[in-house]
């Protein structure tokens, strides 16, 4: 395109006219074009000027049309805001002597924490909480009602905690435990890590021990290197390989033997959680079978099911609708298990599809693991250009799902769908981490409802202008955006930053039972 050209899309977008395939197309341009930025940023502050000047002198106009894209950079309050958020990555983009770098506050992601749940066995915790493999401990303290939890502290240390258990964690070196048997392992680089209890207070100095504890006493046993006993009103007692001792909170001791059935080895409850792992992977699959002969599937895609030698996804439900692999990675899926699931990091990685037909109702489902959502939009399954009636699926840079289907061609100031935004439910602090992830386009109910894990958490009505009851798929990508008519090299970036275990498209409204039903046989 010429400059005359850019410059006019520069101008739609600050007239709120642009289209979303224009938008994107400016916004690619102005990551690779000084002179257009430089232009942009002219334009920009001679369209801020007019505002003020127009609020100042108490200019009056009616409400104007929100145009997409400020509905699409939600939390951002200015236009100015938007320029910045294009330019993010754009090295040494200068304003004056001044870098963007040096323009925009220094902002890091952040999350609370000083240990994560890495396995559990039958784990009911108390007091409403739920957590997950994987998930960041809450402060405050808590409370196992029964089973098993492994946490790794961000120390190094390994703690498992074994039936009724009530604790706190203070800091990656630091925990206190009021009731419960826990048996902790400490490397050498935790050193001096303490646990306090009712008694008195361990100090390890290398490398494992373990702790029976109530609000009467504190029974300890050294199973390997050294632990300090400093107990209340007491002098410091030292205990090495295979010596224990019990201190009630009176200060009275005795000697006290130690028994591995009273507290297995780590290694047993290693063996416990993989095998737990293994029985819930079995009966997945034997649910995988079901769900491929379920009569309402359209395509089911197991990331496993690849022909090495033409890079082809096969479709596991019988219609034949096989994908082909673009760039993605084997990753290891869900399971842990290598080179079962796809990763769509690389630029350019996605899973090509064409999926004919018409349908009605719909639902998308798949299990995907986000590493990050560093760019506007982090797709899960695209249409080639989104023509009309056809379906958009992704996820916005601030966690929230997006889901709509098109109803009508695209002009200025005119809504051409109905988007249906979820409430955020990623943030950096759960990268890696593994969700199930559905939304179900209901056209008799006129909703759409997006789930995580197995909940509804966000729900919207489609009004009678925007309800679109013969939706088309045709060539897709999964993971990735297609433009099919596009000349320019320059695109967007859109792939998911992280991996896809499996993904399915149904042709109808799986009921809110159905998806928790899905995501129960399906967890790891």
């Amino acid at each position: 395109m010429s400059q005359d050209q850019w410059e006019t899309l520069i101008d739609e977008l600050l007239d709120g006219g642009i289209s979303e395939a224009d938008f994107l197309r400016l916004e690619a341009q102005l990551r690779v074009d000084l002179e257009l930025r430089h232009r942009y940023y002219a334009r920009l502050k001679l369209e801020n000027g007019l505002r003020i000047e127009s609020e100042r002198l108490g200019d009056v106009r009616s409400e104007p049309v929100v145009p997409f894209w400020r509905k699409y950079a939600i939390g951002l309050s200015t236009v100015a805001s938007i320029a910045l958020l294009i330019a993010i990555g754009v090295s040494g983009w200068k304003f004056g002597q001044r870098t963007l770098q040096d323009s925009v506050s220094n902002f890091e992601p952040s999350a609370a924490g000083f240990a994560v749940l890495s396995e559990y066995l039958e784990a009911d915790w108390g007091d409403g909480v739920s957590l997950n493999r994987g998930d960041l401990l809450p402060e405050g303290a808590l409370r196992l009602n029964s089973g098993v939890a492994q946490l790794e502290l961000f120390s190094g240390v390994t703690v498992v905690l074994e039936g009724e258990s009530e604790f706190e964690v203070h800091s990656p070196m630091e925990m206190t435990v009021t009731k419960g048997r826990i048996r902790v392992l400490v490397p050498p680089a935790a050193q001096g890590f303490k646990v306090n209890t009712a008694s008195g207070e361990v100090v390890d100095l290398g490398t494992e021990f373990a702790l029976d504890v109530t609000s009467e006493r504190a029974e300890m046993h050294v199973i390997e290197g050294e632990v300090e006993w400093h107990p209340n009103a007491s002098d410091v007692r030292s205990l090495t390989d295979g010596q224990s001792l019990r201190w009630t909170v009176e200060g009275e001791f005795s000697s006290s033997g130690f028994s591995s059935s009273t507290f297995p080895r780590l290694e047993d409850f290693n063996r416990k959680f993989l095998g737990q792992r293994q029985a819930r992977k079995e009966a997945w699959e034997t649910a995988s079978e079901e769900m491929a002969n379920d009569s309402r599937l359209i395509a089911y895609y197991p990331m496993n099911l690849e022909n090495a030698k033409s890079r082809q996804l096969l479709d596991g439900s019988g219609s034949g609708f096989h994908g082909t692999i673009v760039s993605a990675r084997k990753a290891a899926d869900r399971w842990d298990e290598s080179g079962r699931a796809l990763n769509f990091s690389p630029t350019g990685s996605r899973v090509r599809v064409s999926v004919p037909g018409v349908h009605r109702s719909m639902t998308f489902h798949c299990w995907a693991r986000i590493d990050s959502l560093d760019r506007m939009y982090n797709s899960l399954f695209l249409t080639d250009g989104h023509e009309l009636h056809e379906p958009h699926w992704q996820i916005m840079n601030d966690g929230r799902l997006f889901f709509s289907v098109k109803k009508r061609e695209s002009w200025p100031k005119r809504p051409d769908k109905h988007i249906t935004y979820s409430p955020s439910f990623w943030d950096p602090s759960m990268s890696g981490k593994w969700f199930q992830i559905a939304t179900v386009y209901d056209v008799d109910a006129q909703t759409t409802t997006h789930y995580v894990n197995g909940e509804a958490i966000g729900q919207d009505r489609i009004s009678d202008e925007f309800i679109v009851d013969t939706v088309r798929i045709g060539a897709a990508s999964i993971g990735n955006w297609n433009e099919p008519t596009r000349n320019d090299p320059t695109f967007s970036l859109r792939n998911l930053n992280g991996a896809i275990d499996e993904f399915a498209i149904f042709g109808d409204a799986l009921s809110g039972e159905e998806i928790a039903k899905l995501y129960d046989k399906g967890r790891p």
